[in-house]
């Protein structure tokens, strides 16, 4: 066991297949999570991975073994978790990798309120407790209760965004074989706009395609779904489903910056002068429409357990990342792919032009997308592409941003695979692609 490959900044990942992973961490994180939100009511969900029982099993175990009550919500997305936190004041704990392959599995915790616990916010506190072998056993073991929130969670939700005020839209939804289908129905069953389904069925083997919608590849039968069928939106939902990534009616994906800025500007319609947050990732365009939308564009690290920090402390009414992250005020400052999903469905009804013509409102530069790089030494090829722009302006808020003038990119490690992660925008393509080769020479040494 090595605590330090699976504790990440905002979470656990690891693989399951090689000891990363086993019940018996999951036993000890459980006494440690107890120490860090003592005793009481803990709600605690899983994705359909393999994996994911015995992993549970461990984690209740540890939870019960230090007094606390499991509320078990069973198989379900991980906003699913954050609401029942939200709303019952109960801290949270679901088991899932996401969007990784079926070999890794992984936990997300939450105190009550669906306030995040990420490294500086009490991750680092249970991985200490891990690594000293603690164990604490409680005089009275607690108790587990199966609760299913499925049906009060599709009410929060048409609570927020009223079913009324969207159209008789035909949506296409591909739901990865991950936790997406456990409410997607259930929300389309009580709007006005229909479902055409695709890959519905949780299974932790994602035999479809891998359930990592931000990799284009993985969005190939939606878009030829979308292309052949000629629906309003399509929708690709991740593992855990508290992601959302669209396609417009054309076919064409939509980018998290897109996305961020169309809900922005509909945010701030509503509530004017409202703070919005936005991670440094996102297009120029966000900050630049919020500003004109008279909001306050606040910038961030990339993360889910920062921008709920930074939610909190700027009361930010809504929050958007290009990984496909859109968190809400109105959803106890958490992320929800489904809400994003009926909001932009919303946006749709009362504009009346299809998305492919509203999305060209908001964007305004060319980008690379997310690329990935393996590279052996991360931090040394990080440091040779800062050495080679030490005449640009250069932050770290969160890896390495750096502004070209004309162009900018951010390179940063990945919080949960081994890899780098360049973005780059710029004016036109043209620029982008002259930025993108120049730092990938940089980071594989072919200066």
């Amino acid at each position: 066991m090595n605590p330090d490959a699976v504790f990440k900044a905002y979470d656990v990942r690891g693989r399951t297949d090689n000891g990363e992973l086993d019940a018996g961490l999951y036993r000890m994180i459980g006494g440690g999570f107890v120490e860090l939100v003592g005793k009481g009511d803990i709600a605690v969900g899983r994705d359909c991975r393999e994996s994911s029982g015995v992993l549970f099993e461990g984690l209740v175990s540890g939870l019960t073994g230090a007094g606390a009550d499991v509320i078990d919500l069973g198989e379900v997305p991980t906003d699913l978790i954050y609401f029942y936190s939200g709303k019952h004041g109960v801290p949270g704990a679901v088991i899932t990798a996401s969007h990784n392959p079926p070999q890794y599995n992984g936990l997300k915790l939450c105190r009550a309120g669906a306030a995040p616990v990420g490294a500086d916010t009490g991750l680092e506190e249970i991985k200490a407790f891990v690594v000293a072998g603690n164990a604490t056993e409680s005089m009275a073991r607690g108790s587990i209760r199966k609760v299913d929130a499925v049906d009060d969670y599709v009410t929060h939700l048409l609570g927020i965004v009223d079913p009324s005020t969207i159209g008789p839209l035909r949506v296409a939804v591909d739901g990865g074989n991950g936790m997406a289908g456990v409410t997607v129905t259930k929300v389309f069953d009580r709007i006005g706009a229909s479902l055409d389904g695709l890959y519905l069925e949780p299974d932790g083997t994602f035999p479809n395609h891998p359930a990592d919608p931000i990799q284009l590849e993985n969005l190939q039968d939606l878009i030829a779904k979308v292309t052949r069928e000629k629906p309003d939106l399509g929708v690709a939902f991740d593992g855990d489903a508290d992601r959302a990534f669209f396609i417009d009616d054309e076919g064409s994906p939509v980018s998290g910056s897109t996305v961020t800025a169309l809900i922005a500007r509909w945010m701030l319609s509503r509530r004017p002068g409202a703070p919005i947050i936005h991670n440094l990732i996102t297009s120029r365009s966000v900050p630049e429409i919020v500003t004109e939308a008279g909001g306050v564009p606040i910038r961030t690290r990339v993360g889910h357990s920062y921008i709920k920090q930074v939610m909190a402390e700027s009361g930010a009414v809504f929050g958007g990342e290009h990984s496909g992250h859109y968190y809400f005020l109105d959803n106890y400052r958490a992320d929800s792919g489904m809400l994003a999903m009926l909001i932009l469905m919303r946006v749709i009804s009362e504009d009346g032009r299809p998305l492919s013509v509203l999305r060209r409102d908001v964007e305004r530069y060319a980008s690379s997308g997310e690329i990935n790089f393996e590279v052996e030494n991360p931090r040394a090829a990080m440091a040779r592409v800062e050495s080679a722009f030490q005449q640009s302006e250069i932050d770290h808020l969160d890896g390495l941003s750096i502004d070209l003038g004309d162009a900018w990119f951010n390179l940063r490690p990945s919080n949960t695979e081994p890899l780098l992660r360049l973005n780059v925008e710029a004016a036109n393509p043209e620029t982008v692609k002259e930025a993108v080769d120049r730092v990938e020479s940089i980071l594989l040494d072919r200066t």
